[in-house]
């Protein structure tokens, strides 16, 4: 495809926005492991078989007698009687396949340092780690901490604490060390493995010293290990902190993987907490191996011996955990390990790994997305991206102009695009386009997933043949969370109690179009109700980015003595564009591609918006600035003075009303 810019680029896309699907190329569809849509009939006539299939993948120490016990609902049991270790699937049956020295992440960091990590590297590196953590007295349902950027120690330490059965909870690099310690005392962790510093953007944060304050109040807290990465200095207390390197120098090179139920939990992932107490979901092991590695394989089209996968989420997210380290491992794939950010040493960062290392399927966030497209395509357009062939988004819903940006500018109009729908609570990925067989619809998810039986319903639960309505799931899938850790009740409160205990309410609203397929609006929270019309900030946003000058926007409500709540809007330009003027224009398109009810009342310019630091715009910040509410803490933001910009811009646009 030409290499296409400015203004005929913005022509091109909009011609794009009238074609209404885009099936795969046919030589894709050829060479697919998944081709035929007989598959989604097969699933559904013997969802149970199903599973059992795609579970044999896997190596089980020990057979499973039952496939699902759903007796006892809301709560699922997989695999029941088989015995299972997620370390050895990951690490050992590869090399002993003779795969040791293929290599498993092609390390980059932010400096630009690279490392080749290897298989039958990790698999030493595993069973030194999970001996060092046994000597500091873990054993199976001991909860241990891990606070690391995305450094290769990250996997290892992973893989260890499931090598011995012990539940790792995963802290995001980015978030503050009060959030840590509010993490580890509500799972009781009894070692943290953190650094001595970490890298964000140039500069280097004093990890270690900044969570010893946090963590000398938790009684759990036996040790912390201490990895070395930038050589800062930091205190280490005697008889607690322990040395990483010279931990696992000391240990056994040899510690064979435990077989352990297949119901055993893997880990704990805590989601955010910025509505409420962050909640802490529990994974299996069994049934969130066959998920993800499922998913991995067939989604993404795997194909381990010629394919390198990068995903560019952080560890500490969900979609790290599935398809950073588990998914692509269990698959023995090679994949992309990035330290630092899309913007990091500069805009072309990505496009240059892409290239260095011939990466072939990318999967990265819609926030993202919009961010390259606000840089523009000369940044891609410089580099060869001829190596990928598969792209997948993941994260929200990805509205159409970015979704043809991602699929004509990355992908050269001739890479597949899939939109995944999934949540950290589903482990896995639920809904989406099938590449080698789905005329994908921009901006859409699909359909449910062989052996996924998705609904959108009404306010009572009823499916609905087309419209608007809530997603639900209705059966068990393998990579479902089991409950919420050490709250059981809160779990059935918060996605069984609805519609009863065989129904899973997501919280997200849906559109079911007249073909059948599934449109994600955004969080039924994130709706604004204006002069009794209910209106999702999802649908909004997408109207707004698809003008020609815009490259991101966030709608939030404010409080409105007349409509009751009120749309702000703030909104990125395309980089060089003048704003002067343009709030009416961003209004009248908004009206013409949902209605006046839907105009933003106020439209704040913003070269920036308040993201955390792996790209998620944090709305409950917009809505608190719109309304001139105190924010409290902002350090999990990737660069949290943009309040400050964004307060003073709100402000200036009061006085200049006035």
């Amino acid at each position: 495809m030409t290499k296409i810019t400015g203004t005929d680029l913005a022509d091109h896309l909009d011609a794009l926005l009238e074609v209404d699907a885009f099936p795969p190329p046919e030589s894709f569809a050829q060479a697919a492991l998944w081709n035929d849509p007989a598959i989604y009939a097969e699933a559904d006539a013997d969802p149970e078989g199903w599973w059992d299939r795609h579970a044999r993948a896997l190596h089980w120490d020990e057979p499973w007698h039952t496939v699902l016990d759903w007796s006892d609902k809301p709560f699922a049991k997989w695999y029941l009687g088989g015995k299972i270790n997620a370390s050895y699937n990951c690490v050992d049956r590869h090399v002993e396949a003779g795969n040791g020295d293929r290599v498993a992440f092609y390390w980059r960091g932010e400096e630009g340092e690279e490392r080749a990590i290897t298989y039958a590297w990790l698999l030493e590196q595993v069973q030194r780690a999970a001996n060092a953590l046994t000597s500091l007295g873990v054993g199976p349902g001991d909860v241990v901490g891990i606070y690391l950027p995305m450094i290769p120690e990250v996997v290892v330490a992973m893989l260890a604490c499931a090598r011995i059965g012990a539940p790792h909870n995963v802290v995001f690099g980015g978030f503050a060390v009060e959030a840590v310690g509010e993490r580890m005392a509500e799972s009781e962790a009894k070692v943290l493995i953190t650094v001595d510093g970490a890298r964000r953007r140039g500069k280097t944060v004093p990890v270690k010293r900044e969570i010893d304050h946090t963590l000398g109040t938790l009684p759990s807290m036996a040790h912390l290990l201490v990895v070395r990465h930038t050589g800062t200095e930091c205190p280490m207390t005697a008889g607690r902190d322990v040395d990483w390197d010279q931990a696992l120098a000391a240990a056994d090179p040899l510690a064979p993987a435990t077989p352990f139920d297949a119901e055993h939990p893997l880990f704990i992932l805590y989601t955010s907490g910025s509505t409420a107490k962050p909640k802490g979901i529990l994974h299996t092991t069994g049934g969130y191996l066959v998920g993800t590695a499922y998913t991995t394989k067939y989604l993404f089209d795997l194909h381990p011996e010629t394919d390198v996968f990068w995903c560019s989420a952080d560890v500490g997210w969900i979609t790290g955990h599935s398809y950073i380290v588990y998914g692509p491992m269990l698959n023995g794939a090679t994949s992309v390990m990035y330290e630092g950010a899309p913007d990091y040493p500069d805009r072309a960062t990505w496009w240059s790994t892409v290239e260095r290392y011939k990466v072939s399927i990318f999967y990265t966030a819609p926030t993202a997305i919009r961010a390259c497209m606000s840089w523009g395509a000369e940044e891609p357009n410089k580099h060869d991206l001829s190596s990928l062939r598969l792209l997948g988004s993941v994260g929200e819903p990805i509205n159409p102009k970015a979704w043809l940006w991602y699929h004509q500018i990355i992908g050269g109009g001739t890479c597949p695009v899939i939109d995944t729908w999934w949540q950290t609570e589903t482990g896995q990925i639920m809904i989406s386009p099938i590449p080698g067989i789905t005329a994908a619809k921009p901006g859409c998810a699909m359909r449910a997933l062989p052996g996924i039986s998705a609904e959108v319903v009404d306010n009572a639960g009823n499916p609905i043949a087309e419209g608007q309505g809530l997603l639900v799931l209705r059966r068990p899938w393998p990579g479902m969370l089991r409950t919420l850790y050490k709250d059981p009740k809160r779990f059935v409160a918060s996605y069984w109690s609805r519609f009863g205990p065989d129904t899973y309410v997501v919280g997200d609203a849906a559109r079911l179009d007249a073909d059948g397929d599934i449109w994600i609006l955004g969080r039924t929270d994130d709706v604004i109700n204006v002069a009794g019309h209910r209106l999702s900030t999802a649908e909004v946003e997408s109207a707004i980015v698809s003008h020609p000058k815009v490259a991101e926007a966030a709608v939030v409500a404010k409080d409105d003595e007349i409509t009751g709540q009120a749309i702000v809007a703030f909104v990125t330009p395309v980089e060089g564009t003048d704003t002067d003027a343009m709030d009416q224009e961003i209004r009248d398109h908004v009206a013409e591609h949902i209605g006046k009810l839907a105009r933003p009342k106020r439209i704040i310019w913003t070269y920036d918006l308040p993201k955390t630091r792996s790209g998620k715009i944090m709305r409950r910040l917009l809505r608190d600035i719109a309304a001139g509410r105190e924010l409290g803490d902002v350090t999990t933001l990737r660069d949290p003075a943009v309040t400050d910009r964004l307060r003073t811009l709100i402000a200036d646009r009061r006085d200049s009303e006035d």
